[in-house]
């Protein structure tokens, strides 16, 4: 049998046509738009489907985990206030130069169990460095404090600074922020 290579190529070119058609015609069904949360833009933004607004759930700033066998995403979002003590005086804008502080930070509304919490401190460059971490040995607390000990950093330049707030999962992943306090190096 003679293969006619003039009608596979057309039928290749006319298959390969109707796909990218139909690839053309779903990529009108939605449309990405840049979504800013607290001034700042989300790295993969979100999209507009059937007038909806749809945002990549690990964009929202909780721990995320996700299982796959049963097809659930569970995100972990307390609320955490923190407080920033050079000794007894709480601050949050400082000049350059030494400062040693310790941070308390209060949780509530945390009703997933998770197997510890630390604080952090990242520079305007995006260095961070561990202040203090913590294994959480009572299960299902939905209130609690935590204090670091007194740390010694020093803000040597001039910009933002960012103490987090995260929380480990389980044992087997790694932290993820929850919450943030700026501070903010003058001069």
């Amino acid at each position: 049998m003679k293969v006619n290579w003039k009608k596979v190529m057309a039928a290749t070119l006319v298959i390969s046509l109707m796909g990218g058609g139909t690839m053309l015609f779903a990529d009108s069904f939605y449309e990405q738009v840049k979504v800013l949360m607290n001034g700042k833009e989300l790295k993969d933004g979100g999209y507009l489907i059937d007038n909806k607004i749809y945002v990549p759930v690990r964009d929202m700033n909780g721990a995320v985990q996700w299982d796959k066998k049963s097809g659930k995403v569970q995100v972990i979002k307390p609320n955490v206030h923190i407080f920033l003590f050079k000794g007894d005086t709480a601050f949050g804008n400082v000049n350059r130069g030494k400062l040693k502080f310790n941070v308390f930070s209060q949780v509530d509304t945390l009703y997933d169990n998770v197997h510890a919490v630390k604080v952090a401190i990242e520079d305007p460059s995006g260095n961070v460095k561990d202040i203090q971490s913590q294994n959480i040995d009572n299960q299902n607390k939905d209130n609690f404090w935590f204090r670091t000990n007194d740390f010694t950093y020093d803000f040597d330049r001039v910009g933002k600074y960012s103490v987090g707030f995260y929380i480990k999962y389980s044992a087997d992943s790694g932290y993820e922020k929850v919450a943030e306090k700026v501070i903010t190096v003058l001069n």
